[in-house]
This record gives C-alpha cells, sequence and structure tokens, in this order.
C-alpha cells in the first residue's frame, strides 16, 4: 500500500522542527558550527532514514543573498587596492579549473560509466545549482548530478573545519558579525535593499549564481562608496548557516541503495581526487608566499561559495581574498565549461532549446 504524501507544508515543518532539535543539539554539546552543522546533521540521517522532509524554497535561496550581502559588505576600498597582490594566485584558478577537468571527466566516464553529458557536468568544480541545472539542459542525468555535487559539498563542508581545527590549529568561533542591536539602522535597511534589489535584478538580467552575486555587487557599491561599514548582522549570518544546513542535508532525500552504490560512491571518491588537487594548489600558493595557509586552503577548496564564506567568516580569514578565488573559479566554470567541450571535438554541453 503506498504511503499518502503530506501535504509540502507539513513536511516543512518536520524539517524545520528536526533541524532546530539538530541546533539544539549541537549548542548543548558545544560542537563548532552549530547552525550549519546541526541542522545538516539532523536532516542528513532524517533524509537517510526515510523521513518526509523537503527544503524551504525561496527561503533558502534568500540565505544565499544574505551570505552575498557579507560579501559585498567586506570588498572595501581597501580589499580592492589589494587585487593587484592577489593577481598571480588568481592566475593558478583557471589552471587549477583545467586540471581538474583532465582529471574529473575521464573519471566519471571510464571508471563510473556515465554519459558525457553528465561525467562533464560532474567534474566541473562549479555551483551545485548551476552545474544540476546546465546539466539537466544539456540532457545529463539530474539524479546523479545532484547526488555527485551535494555529496562533494557535504564532505568538504564537514571535512574543511577538521583541516582547518586540527591541520591549521583554527579555532572556529570567530563571530561572524556584531548583533543587530549594535549596527546602525540606516546601514541594516540599506543592506537589507541592496540585498533585494541586487537578487532581482540579477535574476532578471539571468546572472549565474543570481541570489549571491546580485546582492554581493549591489552591496559592493555602497561598501566602496562609503555607505555602509558594517557585515549584515549577526543573527542574520546564523540564519542562513540554518538554512544553508537544511538544503544540503535534505539534498539526500529519497536516495536508494543503487544510488548510494554508484552516484554517491563517486561523488565520495571524486572529492578524494579533488583533496589531492586543491592540497598541491594550496602549497604552491604557500610555498610561493602568496597566501597564509588558511587563506590559501579556503580559497582552492572545491566548495560551494556559500560554504566557504561561511567557514571564511568563522575562521576569521581573508574573506576578499577567498571570495576572490572562489568567484574567479565559478566564473570560468559556467562561462568556459560549454566553449571548451566544443572546441575539444566531442559532445556539446550547452543547454539545449527545449
Amino acid at each position: 500500500m503506498t504511503r499518502p504524501r503530506l501535504p509540502r507544508s507539513a513536511a516543512r515543518a518536520i524539517t524545520v522542527a528536526l533541524a532546530g532539535a539538530g541546533t539544539a543539539l549541537f549548542v548543548a554539546l558545544d560542537l563548532p558550527l552549530p547552525f550549519l552543522f546541526g541542522p545538516l546533521a539532523a536532516c542528513l540521517i532524517g533524509a537517510l532514514a526515510g523521513l518526509p522532509l523537503l527544503g524551504l524554497g525561496i527561503l533558502s535561496t534568500a540565505a544565499r543573498a544574505i551570505l552575498g550581502i557579507a560579501i559585498g559588505a567586506s570588498i572595501t576600498p581597501e580589499v580592492v587596492g589589494r587585487l593587484p597582490e592577489m593577481a598571480l594566485s588568481v592566475a593558478l584558478v583557471p589552471a587549477y579549473v583545467a586540471v581538474i577537468g583532465l582529471v574529473g571527466v575521464p573519471f566519471f566516464r571510464r571508471v563510473y560509466r556515465f554519459d558525457p553529458v553528465t561525467s562533464w557536468y560532474a567534474a566541473m568544480p562549479g555551483g551545485l545549482q548551476d552545474m544540476v541545472l546546465f546539466g539537466k539542459e544539456a540532457g545529463g542525468d539530474v539524479r546523479a548530478l545532484s547526488l555527485i555535487h551535494a555529496t562533494r559539498v557535504l564532505i568538504i563542508v564537514t571535512l574543511a573545519p577538521l583541516i582547518l581545527t586540527q591541520g591549521f590549529g583554527v579555532e572556529l568561533r570567530g563571530v561572524v558579525g556584531a548583533p543587530a542591536a549594535g549596527l546602525p539602522l540606516h546601514e541594516m535597511f540599506l543592506m537589507a535593499a541592496a540585498g533585494l534589489a541586487g537578487w532581482f535584478v540579477a535574476t532578471r538580467i539571468g546572472l549565474f549564481g543570481a541570489a549571491i552575486l546580485g546582492p554581493m555587487i549591489a552591496t559592493a557599491a555602497l561598501s566602496l562608496g562609503g555607505f555602509i561599514h558594517s557585515r549584515p548582522p549577526a543573527e542574520a549570518i546564523l540564519t542562513a548557516q540554518f538554512l544553508i544546513g537544511i538544503g544540503i542535508g535534505v539534498g539526500y532525500v529519497g536516495v536508494t541503495l543503487a544510488e548510494l552504490r554508484r552516484d554517491v560512491a563517486a561523488g565520495v571518491l571524486f572529492v578524494v581526487l579533488l583533496a589531492g588537487l586543491a592540497a598541491i594548489f594550496t602549497e604552491i600558493v604557500v610555498l610561493a608566499g602568496l597566501a597564509p595557509p588558511v587563506d590559501g586552503f579556503l580559497a582552492f577548496a572545491p566548495g560551494g561559495q556559500a560554504e566557504m564564506t561561511i567557514l571564511a567568516l568563522i575562521a576569521g580569514a581573508d574573506l576578499g581574498y577567498v571570495i576572490v578565488h572562489h568567484l574567479t573559479r565559478v566564473f570560468l566554470v559556467i562561462t568556459g565549461a560549454p566553449l571548451v567541450a566544443r572546441a575539444l571535438g566531442g559532445f556539446d554541453p550547452r543547454p539545449k532549446d527545449p
């Protein structure tokens, strides 16, 4: 007998309640990043246990907008003045992306026998949503892409804090922002307005990663113009962590044993390959004196923009340096991947007209 489906509102209520319980447990145990890992762990366990969980839709997207505002507020005249200093380090990003593609595409194609389109977009270190969308429009396996990229983000978000604490001795208890009560009301209003306007305009013009890049660009303009001098309040950043944690966890809802053996396993092994490549490029940057170890590690960790932003904030890293590298990586993947595939004379992974 088929189990009746819960209304979407009920499924979301269960999801939020479970995420809240996970957060409370992590806080009670004094574990690091409780507002990110609490809901992530709880929703991941619930999803694998078959609970009827559901993502929060527009609210999850809004979480990325909050982080976009935080990034934009961190782009100050001082950061812009340092861009020439970052040039050599940023110049390594295209080589990094190329090496990942050269390793990743044959891995998915020959080892796991995915079709060419799925192999291509599974290997590209872009944003989860962008790669899944592009793969879908190009005729790839959407479910496989979702699980592979969700696994990449999950493992990197889980292991990166351990590497930071155990490998670099970083205390992940940094202040993500001042409380709302301590910030000027007019600056919070300007940041909120910039976030909404930037998100809207970026979506209308079809900018990739609109929810994070639109608010980032609009808020950066305010920061560079001297209209704001602080990041979003801590309460907003913690809310963003909570929502992003839920989003990662519910990505595994409905996963089957066959998918665990193939798609998730492929994602896990690919992360091992990515970790080795990231370590090599981090070592190059550090030995060349282009960045401190923590900044170099976070700049070349192949996670999502939102997740790396959270870690950079918590670790007290140079947010400007880290984000410039991630934006460069994502821009190269989004704009260059289809062109490179065609130039190589293979399949054409460009989005197909419906």
